[in-house]
C-alpha cells in the first residue's frame, strides 16, 4: 500500500479533531488531494516526515510503520467514536505483533475500545475409529468466543458452539458452551461462576477438558510460576451423546456433584501438576464403586526443543482396573502465527475403565473402546476394562493461523471378558482461529 492512501485511511479515523493544520512537507503541496489529511495527522502527531522535511508519500509503506500509526491512535482513542474505534479494535488485532515490538499491548485495548472483545475458532475433521463397530466420521466445528469488559476487575465470557456431520446423518447443533463471570482480586487471585473450562491432568487425553467444561464455582491463585485452583460443580452434560451408565462405565458422573483441586508448579527445567477429583451423591454401584475419588500427577521436563512427559491416575475407591499412566517424547512447537512451524509426539498409553470417565482430547477416541461407543443403530458401550495404545500427534502451522493436526493410534490392545478387537485408528483436521 502507497504511503499516502494508508494516511488517508489513517485520517478517517480521526475526522473532526482536528480542525486546521499548517503545511508541515515540502513535498506535499496545497493542490494535493491528501494534503489535508496528511496535516492534520501531523499536527496530531500521528505520522511523522524524514528529517530532510518530506513525508516520501509515494513510497510503500511497511507494517511496522502501519502500526506506529496506529499506535498513536490508540493514544488518543478517547476522541475517537464508537465505529472509529471498532474499526481501530480490528487494525490493532491484525498488527498486533508489530505493536507487541513496539511496546504496545492490544491486550489493553479491551479497556480502552470498546467492552467488547470477539474471537473464535473453526475446524474441519475426519476420523478413522479404531471401534470396528463405528462408521468414520467427517465432520466440522464453530466456535464463537466474546468477553464483555464490566470493570477493570470483572469480565464475562461466552462461547456459543455449533457443531455439524457432513457424512452421517448430517445433523447439525448450537449451543452454549460456556458462559461465566470472572473477578480478579488483584493480579493473581480470581473466582469464576458458571458454565466454565477445566482440564485435568496434563495431556487432556484422558478426562474431562476444555470442550466440555463443568457448570460450577472455582477459586484460583497464579503467580505465574505456582498455580493454585479448587472448586465444585458438575460437568457439562451438553457434549454427550445423552448415554445412560452401564455396568462397566462411570460416565453417569456427568450429572454428580464433585469437587476438585488443582495444583501446578513450573520449576524452569521441569513443570510438575497435580490434580484431585471426588464425586458426591452417586448411586453408582457397580464393582461396589460409589462416589469415585481419583487423583493424578504429571511432569514435564523440557530438554532443548524436545519435551519429556508422562502421567499417572489412580482411581482410590475402585476394585480393579483403577490406574491409568502414560509416557511420552515430543519435538518441537508449532506457532500460529508462525507459518512453517511444527511439531511432533509419540506416547504409550494405559488406561482402565475405572479411571476414564468421558471426555477426551484424543481425536482418534481409542477410549470408546472402554466406554460410549456406537454400533449400528443403537448406542452400545464399549466392553474392555483396559485399553492399551500407542499414539502419534503432529500439527504443522500451514499459514497465519490456520494450522493442520494428524493423530494416529497403534499397536491398540484391549483386555477383559467381553472385550472388543480394535484397529489402529487415524484422524486429520485443518484448524482456524480468527
Amino acid at each position: 500500500m502507497k504511503k499516502i492512501l494508508a494516511i488517508a485511511a489513517a485520517a478517517a479515523l480521526t475526522a473532526g479533531v482536528s480542525a486546521f493544520a499548517a503545511n508541515p512537507f515540502s513535498d506535499v503541496s496545497t493542490d494535493d488531494w491528501a494534503y489535508q489529511a496528511v496535516s492534520d495527522l501531523s499536527d496530531q502527531g500521528v505520522v511523522e516526515g524524514y528529517p530532510d522535511g518530506t513525508f516520501k508519500g509515494e513510497r510503500n509503506i511497511t507494517r511496522y510503520e502501519l502500526a506506529q500509526i496506529i499506535a498513536r491512535l490508540m493514544a488518543k482513542e478517547d476522541q475517537l467514536n464508537a465505529e472509529q474505534r471498532a474499526t481501530l479494535d480490528k487494525l490493532a488485532g491484525e498488527y498486533a505483533d508489530e505493536l507487541a515490538n513496539l511496546g504496545v499491548r492490544v491486550s489493553n485495548l479491551e479497556k480502552k475500545v470498546g467492552n467488547i472483545y470477539w474471537s473464535g475458532d473453526a475446524r474441519m475433521r475426519y476420523q478413522d475409529f479404531s471401534n470396528k463397530d463405528r462408521a468414520d466420521k467427517w465432520d466440522g466445528r464453530m466456535r464463537i468466543n466474546v468477553k464483555g469488559q464490566v470493570n477493570d476487575s470483572t469480565y464475562v465470557q461466552g462461547r456459543l458452539d455449533s457443531n455439524m456431520d457432513f457424512k452421517g446423518d448430517q445433523t447439525a447443533s448450537t449451543s452454549m458452551g460456556q458462559l461465566f463471570v470472572n473477578h480478579n482480586f488483584g493480579k493473581d487471585v480470581s473466582v469464576r461462576l458458571g458454565r466454565q473450562p477445566i482440564v485435568f491432568g496434563d495431556q487432556g487425553s484422558w478426562l474431562y477438558g476444555d470442550s466440555t467444561g463443568y457448570d460450577g464455582a472455582q477459586i484460583a491463585y497464579n503467580n505465574g510460576k505456582l498455580s493454585l485452583a479448587t472448586g465444585f460443580g458438575q460437568f457439562n452434560a451438553s457434549d454427550y451423546d445423552g448415554n445412560t451408565t452401564t455396568q462397566k462405565d462411570i460416565t453417569s458422573l456427568k450429572s454428580t456433584d464433585f469437587y476438585f483441586a488443582k495444583a501446578a508448579y513450573d520449576f524452569d527445567f521441569a513443570k510438575l501438576g497435580a490434580d484431585y477429583i471426588k464425586f458426591q451423591g452417586h448411586d453408582y454401584k457397580a464393582d461396589g464403586v460409589a462416589n469415585p475419588e481419583l487423583y493424578g500427577v504429571n511432569l514435564t521436563i523440557p530438554v532443548q526443543k524436545f519435551n519429556v512427559f508422562g502421567e499417572y491416575w489412580k482411581n482410590t475407591t475402585a476394585d480393579d482396573y483403577d490406574t491409568a499412566w502414560n509416557a511420552g517424547l515430543s519435538y518441537g512447537a508449532a506457532n500460529w502465527k508462525k507459518p512453517g512451524t511444527w511439531d511432533l509426539s509419540v506416547a504409550y498409553n494405559k488406561v482402565d475403565a475405572g479411571v476414564y470417565f468421558g471426555g477426551t482430547g484424543l481425536q482418534t477416541d481409542v477410549l470408546s473402546n472402554l466406554t460410549g461407543a456406537y454400533k449400528k443403530d443403537t448406542y452400545q458401550y464399549g466392553t474392555a476394562d483396559r485399553v492399551k495404545f500407542w499414539n502419534a500427534l503432529a500439527d504443522v502451522t500451514l499459514a497465519k493461523n490456520v494450522q493442520l493436526h494428524a493423530e494416529y493410534a497403534f499397536d491398540v490392545k484391549t483386555e477383559g471378558d467381553d472385550a472388543q478387537d480394535a484397529d489402529d485408528a487415524w484422524t486429520v483436521s485443518l484448524n482456524y482461529k480468527f
